[in-house]
């Protein structure tokens, strides 16, 4: 009876433990999800789960991307991922494919600020990482696409990594062959470029 008694309180301790355990979320499209790696492990989200472990930070990192996801896709999705894992910070990697496929950015953006109410309103801190286009969809749509991010950021004081591909985008080896994904290589830039914005929302 002492025996299950001991068992029964140390079940209770590790749940409570994971409860406690603050949650990152990171809701984005295929460059988060790890589209075309040759490893689940390989991808920038990964390596934040273990930088995070290897320089004391006790957060849990959630990864709910989806490759080929919009903005209205995952505006759909967010409300059960809130629901589902309470998360302390929301990362917010979506757009890409808006952009792709030439959406209207009126409602790229409307999606995205619905996104960060309900993230804000959960509680979590949101953090904006931001994307561009080709200059093939014309000057126009381009700058109207990459200033949403921007936008985004100072209406609600958010932090904002500009370009998630930054120092990937132009270099052929860290790109897999469709020019759109970074191989195994440029996944490590990806966190680089994450790393130092997200590093001041953490607490250890």
């Amino acid at each position: 009876m002492k025996r299950l008694f001991f068992l029964l309180v140390l079940v209770m301790a590790s749940a409570s433990a994971r409860a406690e355990t603050p949650v990152i979320l990171v809701f984005g499209d295929s460059i988060s999800a790890g589209y075309g790696l040759a490893r689940v492990e390989q991808g920038w989200v990964e390596l934040l789960r273990t930088r995070l472990k290897r320089e004391g930070y006790g957060y849990q990192v959630v990864n709910a991307s989806v490759s080929g996801e919009t903005t209205a896709g995952g505006l759909a999705r967010l409300p059960r991922a809130l629901e589902m894992h309470h998360p302390k910070i929301v990362i917010l990697e979506l757009g890409g494919n808006d952009g792709l496929r030439a959406l209207p950015v009126a409602q790229m953006r409307s999606n995205f600020e619905q996104m960060i109410s309900l993230s804000m309103a959960s509680g979590a801190k949101v953090l904006v990482l931001g994307m561009r286009i080709p200059p093939n969809y014309g000057p126009q749509y381009t700058t109207q696409f990459e200033r949403v991010y921007g936008d985004l950021a100072r209406a609600d004081k958010l932090p904002l990594v500009p370009f998630l591909m930054d120092h990937i985008a132009l270099q052929p080896t860290l790109m897999q062959a469709d020019d759109i994904h970074p191989n195994a290589d440029g996944q490590p830039i990806l966190l680089d470029n994450v790393w130092p914005v997200l590093r001041g929302m953490l607490q250890k």
